[in-house]
């Protein structure tokens, strides 16, 4: 449903990355909610508990107030008949059954009439929501004309909804309650599959539903979460993850194909074009002999797409006679009953307390198994992860540069003495490029135009070709930041196969709302996405990528129970450091970097 901007007293603090309010700056003030009687605002939240009460049947009318009535009617030359259709609902049905009027019968409804039984009162539902800002929960009055009593009752629902602050309709503990004019966002439940939709839940019984556990509890702000470095998960859906186990002998392996072509969703013709290109491109340079490492660079990337050529045709051979499932390892006595890896990512768990909590966030190691030889690549780098229920891609843009700009100036501000080595010794400028960050606007483009602005470059050849469902690389990224804009370069909208299957696909069923943020100098610092909360989009795409639907049933149970919009970011906290101290390869900032075929400690 469209969402109109409610107007909020300049009292309410609306979260800044939803366009909401908090319970706890309505809740949490010193009068409880009372200075905001009469305020329109906009809440959301999850369904505690809900009830319906029914509204008490008006008193009959007395004697003299009949009489009163008869009276008037003869004076207005209105039947008796009229008069008691007018005080009394139950005798209008009646009329409509038996007929009035001439002796006409009225069959609208007839069959919703049941002799002897009086029609239902009104009634009114009274919700208990709570968005983990505070312990308290909201009261919300909803009329069942504002939405019906099966849809939002059911605990675990997710909703968002706009109304005024007003006194208790009910004598209850509250102080305030919110009187629902509109549903902006409502994320149902199966009431029968839901763990939490039972009074008490055992704690042992919590352990195997621990993507809901977070919805038992409350906190405030962004709230930080240890997110497993082991999960069974792939968190993107093509990642190169490090496998775990504790067999001392050597796996057996049986290969099976996903259905895709490669990791990177890039077609095996595609790949071989790219390789006829990529070899014109270094014969060029061979006849030219004035850019020696720019052809070592075209050489290794050529040997890349070989190898990469390579995996894909074996895989193709073996197609037939093998299934849409990932590899398959003997797994007999080992500790894990099916196959876990170093996590790649911890958005996918952040998610789980996200839908519960609204604000969290991550800060831990991430392991990836790249063999390439990059300087901006080592398998152990530390991330910071945020994920916001009720937020959307733009949001999440705000966000991620809201974060970039405050880390600038907090170490302009409070790291003076290393700043003043750094420059000595390391990178003159790189204060002035902090202070460009912090000051800067962001240039925002997306994925198609920023294609068309590397077509357009004339002046420079790219060793990697430039087409539209290509990933950038670093050094398209580079020249877009450094040379074209000479800004912070945010690029939206990817095609969906360069992304994560969990990103939110958009209306055009080809791009993704994902996002990089590209900083001079450095290359991409964050990168984020909004995902996708509808089930069946995600289920969909689960199966185009041909993963294991069972690894991912816990996944999908956050969208079949209480579902909502929400977005986040990853920020690599390594490629901050190059940022801040002008260092250029990620390998000279990590303790104890590990690199392919590398490792002495």
């Amino acid at each position: 449903m469209a969402s109109q901007e409610a107007v909020i007293d300049s009292q309410i603090a609306l979260t800044k990355y939803t366009k909401r309010v908090i319970l706890k700056c309505v809740l949490g003030r010193s009068d409880q909610g009372v200075g905001l009687m009469g305020q329109r605002i906009v809440v959301g939240g999850w369904v505690k508990s809900a009830k319906e009460v029914r509204k008490e049947p008006s008193p009959p009318p007395p004697v003299a107030a009949l009489e009163e009535g008869k009276a008037e009617a003869e004076k207005k030359d209105v039947t008796c008949g009229e008069i008691f259709q007018t005080r009394w609902p139950i005798f209008r049905c009646f009329m409509k059954l038996f007929g009035s009027g001439g002796g006409r019968v009225d069959k609208e409804n007839v069959e919703s009439v049941v002799p002897g039984q009086e029609p239902p009162l009104p009634s009114t539902i009274i919700l208990q929501i709570g968005d983990g800002s505070c312990v308290q929960n909201l009261q919300v009055v909803v009329d069942p004309s504002v939405a019906p009593s099966g849809q939002i009752m059911l605990t675990g629902t997710c909703i968002v909804v706009e109304g005024v602050v007003q006194q208790p309709s009910v004598a209850v503990k509250h102080v305030v309650e919110l009187k629902a004019e509109k549903i902006l966002h409502l994320g149902v439940v199966d009431n029968e599959k839901y763990p939490l939709s039972k009074k008490r839940v055992p704690l042992d019984a919590l352990r195997d539903w621990a993507h809901f556990r977070p919805r038992t509890t409350t906190n405030y702000a962004f709230l930080y979460v240890q997110v497993p470095i082991i999960t069974a998960t792939d968190s993107e859906g093509f990642s190169e993850r490090f496998l775990v186990t504790s067999l001392t002998a050597k796996t057996t392996t049986k290969e099976e194909t996903s259905g895709r072509s490669d990791a990177r969703g890039v077609g095996l013709e595609t790949i071989k074009a790219s390789i006829k290109e990529k070899s014109d491109r270094i014969e060029e340079l061979k006849r030219t002999d004035s850019n020696r490492e720019a052809l070592l660079a075209a050489i290794q990337d050529l040997k890349k797409t070989n190898d990469l050529a390579s995996q894909l045709e074996a895989r193709e051979k073996t197609k037939e006679t093998t299934s849409l499932k990932s590899n398959v390892v003997t797994l007999s006595g080992d500790y894990f009953p099916c196959e876990a890896y170093l996590t790649v990512s911890g958005r996918l768990h952040l998610e789980s307390y996200a839908c519960a909590l609204g604000h969290v966030y991550s800060f831990g190691p991430r392991f990836r198994a790249d063999t390439s030889e990059s300087a901006k690549h080592v398998a152990e780098m530390w991330m910071v992860e945020a994920e916001m229920a009720f937020a959307e891609l733009d949001e999440a843009m705000s966000c991620a540069t809201d974060l970039l700009k405050f880390l600038c100036k907090w170490v302009l501000d409070n790291c003076s003495e290393d700043m003043k080595f750094v420059l000595k010794r390391v990178d003159k400028t790189v204060a002035e490029r902090l202070q460009s960050v912090t000051s800067a606007d962001f240039e925002k483009i997306s994925y198609a135009a920023a294609v068309d602005a590397l077509k357009q470059v004339s002046q420079k050849n790219f060793v990697s070709k430039i087409e539209w469902g290509l990933p950038l690389t670093e050094e398209h990224e580079n020249y877009l930041a450094d040379e074209i804009y000479k800004t912070p370069v945010i690029i939206y909208n990817y095609p969906k196969e360069l992304k994560p299957f969990y990103v939110r696909l958009n209306d055009d069923g080809k791009t993704v709302a994902a996002f990089d943020l590209i900083i001079p100098k450095v290359g991409a610092l964050i990168r984020g996405s909004q995902n996708e909360e509808r089930v069946n989009m995600l289920n969909t795409r689960v199966k185009e990528l041909g993963l294991p639907t069972e690894k991912y049933e816990w996944y999908l149970d956050l969208r079949r129970h209480g579902t909502v919009k929400h977005s986040g970011f990853t920020l690599g906290f390594d490629y901050m450091v190059l940022l801040a101290t002008g260092i250029t390869d990620v390998r000279n900032v990590v303790p104890f970097p590990r690199t392919y075929g590398k490792i002495n400690n």
